[in-house]
């Protein structure tokens, strides 16, 4: 496995400070380009169906700013689809969603959609667009999708993140037992959700996975240190775990 453990930035929750005043402050895509300055690999936004933070106009400034990979989170609808064929970000990452939801609460359930799955990922890596399946660390899930022919899972860690001592213990081995079997499957596995400063180290020392997508603690720690130092010190914490 690689030495280096790339770090996509999810700039979401720029756009959530925007949209509760309304107008064009702050920009995500200036904190996108500020990401990209400071070392981040690649730039993560979750285009949802309700447009609650990224807008559609954002997806076009982001495309048209970055010289760093794009990863589009989208849900698996005809719609979200359009998008990310029109678009053609780097990659594109589908999630469950669900409009009650503050975030995304837990992984897709790659093996109970087969029939909604398979003509997504087929129609957009056939556009040359990443595909990655955002699920669970669970052996029937990574096994759907190497069945489903996805190049990338990314692995919930927000069970990880709420548990502490053996529990949390546990969870991590689960994680990377299930990042040795999607490698053996032909898969790069990727991890995020609910990591921080305090609990990366563990995760981002699991030498099979390729990427750690962080995005509303580092914008939180924005506020207190700048976006800059936040970013830049999360890369220091997962170099020092590698």
């Amino acid at each position: 496995m690689s030495a280096h453990l790339r770090l996509g930035v999810n700039i979401d929750h720029v756009a959530t400070v925007r949209n509760a005043r309304g107008g064009i402050h702050p920009d995500p895509v200036q904190a996108a380009l500020m990401a990209q300055a400071a070392g981040a690999d690649g730039i993560t936004a979750h285009l949802r169906e309700d447009r609650r933070h990224i807008r559609d106009a954002d997806l076009d400034g982001l495309m048209a700013a970055l010289t760093i990979p794009l990863n589009l989170e989208m849900a698996a609808t005809d719609e979200m689809a359009e998008i990310a064929l029109r678009h053609r970000p780097h990659a594109a990452c589908i999630v469950p969603e669900r409009r009650e939801e503050r975030t995304t609460e837990g992984g897709l359930d790659a093996a109970g959609q087969d029939n909604r799955l398979v003509p997504l990922v087929e129609r957009l890596s056939a556009a040359h667009i990443r595909v990655s399946l955002f699920i669970e660390p669970d052996v029937r899930q990574v096994e759907a999708a190497i069945r489903l022919k996805a190049p990338v899972v990314e692995f919930h860690t927000g069970r990880y993140a709420e548990l502490d001592g053996q529990a949390r213990v546990a969870e991590l081995a689960r994680i990377a037992d299930a990042a040795k079997l999607a490698v053996a499957g032909g898969i790069e596995p990727h991890a995020g959700h609910g990591l921080t400063f305090d609990n990366v180290g563990p995760i981002a020392a699991i030498p099979e996975l390729a990427e750690l997508n962080i995005g509303h603690y580092l914008i939180g720690e924005a506020i207190f240190m700048g976006l800059d130092a936040s970013i830049r010190e999360m890369r220091r914490r997962m170099d020092a775990a590698r």
